[in-house]
């Protein structure tokens, strides 16, 4: 049975890859970190996999800011491939906290590779690091391909560049099997309430359900690149069950403005969002990235990987979702 190990297990893109994991037969590992409450509802329809003798689930007190505990926790459970997903994942908010940003993105990623040495499994795991289309920044060229030249726009894009890099080197460096994944913005029912995409897409919900009158947003004009995360985790696990190791970028090739994703949101709802809508210019980055399109013809060609949902079917099955959840009378 393959072993993983997944960081970031609770958020978006962990919960999705456990489950897909645990569909493939692995034994799965995830680390959390301690805290006062516990935040695991994206996971927890998998508590199944936690019971009896089967049990494939299994959570572990770590955290990114600790190296011990990571080069305990590789030695003791040897694992196969290692997902490194965990992150402060908020561009705006890496404005806001810059330091604490780069040593859990950055520093974070060297310490879980050091972690790989140290604890002597270097040669038999296969390490997947989560790069970000943010890394781009002020684009070089459209689109965006591997080998495009970057040029990060906020704290968090720079400490995506450290990790990244650093994957590229220790992989150098030492012959490991780490692959970067250049993945550009994906979202889902499970995103974070406090990104673009989930942000409206619960507004449109609520407002529908007469649970909330306004929203508001920043720049409405920046373009991305949309993609389904449950797709998207796919293709990190193609990436580690390659011969050679390599970075991949993930994206589906076309870009949409917020103002057409607000479109594509409220109309699932039969409402008009400028009826809604307000600016807030506290929502504005000190540097706006204005476009991302990724051009994923190497994971196409080497992977086997396409992506299947488009912006606005992306943008309704989100709705779809957060209207079940909120159209019960309050």
């Amino acid at each position: 049975m393959q072993r993983a190990l997944i960081t970031g297990i609770t958020g978006q893109d962990g919960s999705y890859l456990a489950e897909l994991l645990l569909e493939k037969g692995y034994e799965v590992h995830g680390i959390v970190r301690r805290a006062s409450s516990i935040n695991r509802a994206r996971i927890d329809h998998l508590a199944p996999h936690e019971h009896g003798p089967q049990k494939r689930l299994f959570l572990h007190y770590g955290d990114l800011a600790d190296s011990v505990s990571l080069v305990k926790l590789l030695y003791q459970l040897q694992p196969d491939e290692i997902y490194n997903l965990a992150a402060q994942s908020h561009v705006r908010v890496s404005f806001d906290i810059p330091e604490y940003t780069a040593d859990i993105v950055g520093v974070g990623a060297a310490r879980i590779l050091e972690a790989i040495i140290e604890s002597g499994i270097g040669k038999k795991v296969r390490f997947y690091q989560a790069s970000s289309s943010e890394m781009f920044g002020k684009v070089q060229a459209v689109p965006q391909v591997e080998t495009t030249p970057f040029w990060p726009r906020s704290p968090y894009a720079c400490a995506k560049l450290m990790a990244h890099w650093l994957t590229v080197n220790y992989r150098e460096s030492y012959g490991l099997f780490a692959c970067s994944g250049i993945l550009f913005n994906h979202e889902s029912p499970r995103r974070g309430e406090s990104f673009v995409t989930r942000k409206i897409t619960l507004a449109a919900a609520r407002i529908k359900a007469g649970r909330q009158k306004e929203l508001y947003l920043g720049n409405l004009d920046s373009q991305r690149d949309w993609g389904y995360a449950k797709e998207y985790v796919e293709g990190m696990w193609r990436m580690l069950q390659q011969e050679q190791p390599g970075d991949y970028v993930l994206a589906t090739n076309e870009t949409h403005t917020i103002r057409a994703f607000l479109d594509a949101a409220f109309a699932r709802v039969n409402l008009d969002w400028h009826d809604h809508v307000k600016f807030d210019e506290r929502l504005l980055r000190p540097a706006e990235v204005e476009l991302l399109i990724g051009d994923y013809a190497k994971a196409r060609r080497e992977l086997g990987w396409e992506p299947a949902t488009r912006m606005k079917g992306l943008a309704e099955l989100m709705v779809d979702a957060d209207l079940a959840a909120h159209s019960r009378p309050a």
